[in-house]
C-alpha cells in the first residue's frame, strides 16, 4: 500500500473519531398502571457514521432483558398505548430486530437492566439516525425480545412499562 493511501486512510479514521455528531436526550417515565408516571432517567441518542448510539441512564427498572423499540406516535398516554405500534415506515409488518433491514425500523437492541435496576449499557442501532426519530416514542417493554414474530408477535416483549417522547 502506498504511503499516500495509508495517510489518507489514517486521516479518514481520525476524522471519524474526532467528528462531532448530533445528539438528543429523551426523558423516560415508568408507568404505574394507574395512569401516573415516575421519571426514571434519560436515554441519549447520538448519530454516528455507524448508526445511532443509544446511551441509557435509567434506574428503578426490573432487572433483566427488556424489549426496546421506537413506536410510531409521539405519545406515552394511556400507559403507552397511544404510541401505537413499532415504527415501520416501509410497512414491512415484520419484527426482525435491529440488524435486519427487512423488518421494522423501530426495532432496537434489547435493553439490559442490572440487578440493581439500572440500565447504562450503550448499544448501536445501525439502521437508524436521529432524523428518523422526531415525533415518535421510545418504549421499554416488561419482557425480553427475541427479534422475531415467533412464537409471539413483536418478540414477546409484553406490556409497555416505560416510555419517552422523542422531540
Amino acid at each position: 500500500m502506498s504511503l499516500f493511501r495509508q495517510s489518507a486512510i489514517a486521516i479518514v479514521c481520525l476524522g471519524l473519531m474526532s467528528a462531532t455528531y448530533a445528539a438528543k436526550t429523551v426523558e423516560i417515565e415508568l408507568f404505574d398502571g394507574k395512569g401516573k408516571t415516575t421519571p426514571i432517567g434519560t436515554v441519549t441518542l447520538t448519530d454516528t457514521a455507524y448508526g445511532l448510539v443509544i446511551q441509557p441512564n435509567l434506574k428503578n427498572l426490573p432487572a433483566g432483558l427488556h424489549g426496546f423499540h421506537i413506536h410510531d406516535h409521539a405519545s406515552c398516554d394511556h400507559n403507552g398505548m397511544d404510541a401505537s405500534g413499532h415504527l415501520d415506515p416501509a410497512n414491512t409488518g415484520k419484527h426482525m430486530g435491529p440488524y435486519d433491514n427487512s423488518g421494522h425500523l423501530g426495532d432496537l437492541p434489547a435493553l439490559i437492566v442490572a440487578a440493581n435496576g439500572t440500565a447504562t449499557l450503550e448499544v448501536l442501532a445501525p439502521k437508524l439516525k436521529l432524523s428518523d426519530l422526531d415525533n415518535h416514542a421510545m418504549m421499554i417493554h416488561a419482557g425480553g425480545d427475541n427479534y422475531s414474530d415467533q412464537p409471539e408477535k413483536l418478540g414477546g416483549g409484553g406490556a409497555r412499562i416505560a416510555c419517552g417522547v422523542i422531540k
